[in-house]
């Protein structure tokens, strides 16, 4: 700690001096916290509205003379809702670096800035503004950043924390540090806490701040402004602590890190859903304390826990933290993260760095210390198979616009599409070949993220050999023996499931070519839109699974295939049916059409055009067996155009009309007549 600990406690004393005559004019802050997660849904159907009153509490936090941030936010909701949501969902995914989401929110707000430039000049979403989001959302562990007032509490508590004009996102996680050890004292203040209570109690609608973060962000405006009104030419930079300073030191290490150690029968880690608060006991049903008791004492919020689960299971299946430390009969855990690959026990008992470590020495309890080594070790391995996914700034942005240009439907269809995607979960499109069915899915999936993210989507092909254990879960041979595997949708579930703020896509190609009743088992059920997040146990190991709300299927279909049955009632009732025409006559073929400049193009998509009107009143065939514009998109060179026509397009007409040959030699000549 490099603190001036005479100064600091000084100035906590005049803080709890002034704290109840002051607390009228403060409360609001704890107020805004509770109103905002009171009022914070990210996925409202009117987010700008859910924004606007979220954020209504806040008063100048958000807004002062000549600094809108709050009124800017507001108006870039009004006409771009979906790009400020996830802005806000990025800014809140806490898998990724915080300096990352710092520096990405002022880059799209940036972007819109550009955008709309002719309107607004100033977007105002800086540092201060960014900080305090991340206060009302997740107020027990950050802070509001002012560059102005870090500055001046270093120089007040005689700190090495330097600031340079201009604040960087590191600057704000050095801010962070220093407001961390701030809080720490003022969590060892007894005085302070009970006051703090004492208020709270008596007035209704605020947070209970139950590990003194807005305390701190309170404590830190009345420290600057009382400083700047007593002492504004003081200077304390450069002085040296005095020797008899009494020794108070925070703990070595910033965070504890521990071994959660659970019977899966009693309390399965698995099936503790993301988010989710559990409270464990510190005295078993006999009254007795649990083994190695001063670990439940000594456990704090915020801490780290790797979660394992004990035979049959024998395997390390989630993370979590110290959601709030023991109040003398509980201690609180909060999951942070599913494994989508356990690691096995048999692992990590043969690694050597493992040796001494508390579990191994006596399995027998439920919390067990690590070491910052043990952790480091164990998450090594964890990370090499479960990565956590990072943003990366190459990711291109994907609107509706790059849509209708790739895609060649029109914006009505587009906003259609999305519509039924988000209501229903899970869409099939159906129609003849060549009209961009698997081209056209996996835009869809950008643009509802805004961006091309492959790393949220998945893709598979059914076929008729497809199963079960190959889609959810199944025995595999290993070696000599059979041993459980984990099949694609199950690993994508986990991984959505982790990521609840974002969306994640499931493409499957042929949907119709496999038996879904046997490849999506007891799934069947879940994936339907009113049986997200409900849990069911697996047929192979009774695990309880859900189909995550963020996870999305797409299905493609061909409707010219005659080697398919009809699809069964099962399918049809969970998905919603999109029917996929060529594109001929839309604007964006249209555009390519006039950028090839080649009139035998031109002729050969109007006899085209024609041959699908014969198909379509064919009562044989229907709409289903046109021709797609996907035949004739991306072509160079008129050669091209040829070979397609003539080893693609005929040989189906032959397949077609295999018993009416008077028509394919007219449609043949038709099309070969053209080169």
């Amino acid at each position: 700690m490099n603190i001036d600990i005479n100064k600091l406690e000084k100035e906590i004393k005049d803080y709890k001096t002034n704290f109840f005559s002051s607390w009228n004019d403060e409360k609001y802050k704890w107020e805004a916290v509770s109103w905002f997660q009171s009022h914070w849904d990210i996925k409202s159907p009117d987010f700008t509205q859910m924004l606007k009153t979220s954020l209504s509490k806040t008063q100048n936090l958000l807004g002062a003379q000549h600094y809108f941030p709050r009124r800017m936010i507001k108006n870039f909701a009004m006409v771009a809702p979906e790009d400020v949501r996830k802005m806000f969902i990025d800014l809140y995914n806490e898998h990724i670096p915080l300096s990352d989401r710092i520096y990405k929110f002022i880059k799209e707000s940036d972007f819109i800035l550009e955008k709309y430039k002719s309107t607004w000049r100033n977007h105002f979403q800086d540092y201060r503004t960014i900080s305090t989001y991340l206060w009302l959302r997740y107020p027990e562990r950050y802070y509001i950043f002012k560059p102005r007032e870090f500055s001046r509490v270093s120089q007040i508590l005689n700190t090495s924390y330097t600031f340079k004009k201009g604040a960087t996102p590191n600057t704000v996680l050095q801010a962070y540090e220093l407001y961390n050890e701030i809080k720490w004292i003022l969590q060892q203040d007894t005085e302070l806490k009970a006051m703090l209570s004492d208020v709270l109690t008596r007035t209704p609608n605020c947070d209970p701040d139950l590990e003194l973060t807005t305390t701190t962000v309170d404590f830190l405006y009345f420290l600057d402004k009382n400083n700047q009104k007593s002492q504004k030419t003081f200077q304390i930079a450069g002085k040296k602590q005095e020797k008899d300073i009494p020794p108070l030191t925070p703990p070595t290490s910033k965070l504890h890190y521990w071994w959660l150690n659970a019977n899966p029968q009693m309390w399965s880690l698995s099936n503790w859903s993301i988010g989710e608060i559990q409270s464990y006991t510190l005295y078993n049903d006999n009254g007795n304390k649990r083994r190695v008791f001063q670990n439940f004492l000594d456990a704090e919020a915020g801490d780290i826990a790797i979660c394992y689960e004990a035979t049959p299971t024998k395997q390390v299946v989630a993370l979590a933290k110290i959601y709030k430390k023991n109040d003398g009969k509980h201690i609180y855990f909060q999951k942070t993260e599913s494994l989508t690959y356990p690691i096995d026990y048999s692992i990590l008992k043969n690694c050597e760095e493992l040796n001494n470590m508390e579990f191994f020495a006596n399995p027998n309890g439920s919390l067990f210390k690590l070491t910052q080594n043990e952790y480091d070790f164990i998450m090594d391995i964890i990370r090499d198979t479960n990565p956590i996914k990072r943003t990366n700034e190459n990711i291109g942005r994907y609107t509706d616009e790059d849509f209708l240009n790739d895609v060649f439907l029109d914006e009505q269809e587009l906003k259609t599409l999305k519509s039924i995607l988000k209501y229903k979960k899970n869409i099939i499109l159906q129609g003849a070949p060549g009209v961009g069915k698997t081209y056209s899915a996996k835009r869809l999936a950008y643009t509802i993220m805004g961006e091309k993210d492959d790393s949220r989507i998945s893709i598979v092909q059914f076929h008729q050999n497809y199963s079960y254990e190959d889609f959810v879960m199944g025995y595999k041979p290993q070696e000599e023996k059979f041993e459980l595997k984990k099949g694609i949708f199950y690993k994508s579930c986990i991984t959505a499931g982790n990521d609840p703020e974002h969306d994640y896509f499931f493409i499957i190609d042929e949907i119709n070519r496999g038996n879904m009743s046997k490849i999506f088992g007891e799934l069947l059920m879940l994936i339907e839109k009113d049986y997200r997040n409900v849990k069911i146990a697996l047929a192979h190991n009774g695990e309880l699974f859900s189909v995550p709300n963020n996870l999305h299927i797409i299905g493609m279909m061909n409707t010219a295939d005659r080697s398919l049955a009809m699809i069964d009632y099962a399918l049809r009732r969970r998905f919603c049916f999109y029917n996929m025409k060529p594109g001929f006559d839309s604007i964006g073929f249209q555009k390519y059409q006039n950028e090839l400049h080649n009139t035998t193009f031109d002729k050969l998509i109007e006899t085209i055009k024609r041959l699908n009107d014969e198909i379509s009143r064919d009562e044989s065939l229907g709409d289903g067996f046109q021709i797609g514009h996907s035949y004739l998109c991306g072509l160079k060179s008129c050669d091209k155009v040829k070979e397609i026509i003539f080893y693609d397009i005929i040989p189906m007409l032959h397949e077609y009309w295999f018993d009416d040959k008077q028509k394919v030699d007219f449609w043949e000549n038709e099309l070969k007549s053209l080169f």
